[in-house]
């Protein structure tokens, strides 16, 4: 992706944890991605959000930092930074809200070009009592996404 990005991000050992710093005039707000392991093999949730004092993530509250596409294109860089070290392993991602998951559609619609050049993308489908994937396709309401790194 060719938008800026925060390069101070601090990476767990097992390469599974990654934090960075939100930072706008209304201040600083530490943000956190986490790749959990799913019940599907090789399959990793991609969870992101704010940061609590807890340790716990926050994946619904707005910041409204004006920092959004920086934010996402962090987040884009960690998932090419995990892939890159797994490159075997998908990432599944979808958004806290429906709203959420839909920026996400577009900013890889948006990005498309780019992304398929490292990337295998598929658009996650619920389908009565499962989950089924298929080709990425813009303007298709997914109920999330998954990629794949592209192996060379």
């Amino acid at each position: 992706m060719k938008y800026k990005r925060y390069e101070n991000i601090e990476i767990s050992s097992d390469a599974l944890e990654y934090k960075f710093v939100s930072v706008v005039p209304k201040g600083e707000i530490q943000k956190i991605v986490q790749f959990k392991e799913t019940a599907v093999s090789d399959v990793y949730n991609l969870a992101f959000g704010n940061l609590n004092y807890d340790g716990d993530i926050d994946d619904l509250s707005v910041n409204d930092n004006k920092d959004r596409n920086k934010i996402l294109a962090t987040v884009a860089s960690i998932d090419y930074e995990f892939t890159m070290q797994f490159p075997a392993k998908k990432v599944f991602f979808a958004g806290s809200t429906h709203e959420r998951t839909r920026l996400y559609r577009m900013a890889i619609t948006l990005n498309y070009i780019g992304l398929i050049n490292d990337f295998e993308i598929y658009g996650v489908l619920m389908d009565t009592d499962t989950f089924v994937d298929v080709p990425f396709q813009p303007g298709i309401d997914y109920f999330g996404f998954l990629v794949k790194r592209k192996m060379r």
